[in-house]
């Protein structure tokens, strides 16, 4: 298995605040994308960060060594629509309650 700290970084800091019609909708298939990673074991934690300097999006997965976090993240629908990136953090190891 391989571990990834993934942060989402918007398009723009106050992104939350100032998002489009359009970009609303991509983060309503951005959670939907993410909850699906979640139920399928890819994803063991995801949500949002309020950081004053700018808020960002941060999940925890858990993938099999043949998989590829960037090819995974690439389909989120946000990232699809060019709205922010992922940067990718590799772990070491990742304990989980339950």
């Amino acid at each position: 298995m391989k571990f990834y700290l993934c942060k989402y970084i918007p398009p723009r800091a106050d992104f939350l605040a100032s998002m489009t019609g359009d970009e609303r909708e991509w983060m309503r298939q951005h959670g939907a994308f993410l909850d699906e990673l979640l139920d399928r074991g890819l994803i063991v934690a995801h949500g949002p960060v309020m950081d004053p300097g700018g808020g960002y999006g941060l999940s925890l997965y858990r993938i099999a060594d043949d998989q590829d976090i960037q090819a995974i993240t690439s389909q989120d629908p946000i990232v699809r629509n060019g709205a922010g990136h992922y940067e990718h953090h590799p772990m070491l190891h990742l304990s989980v309650h339950g």
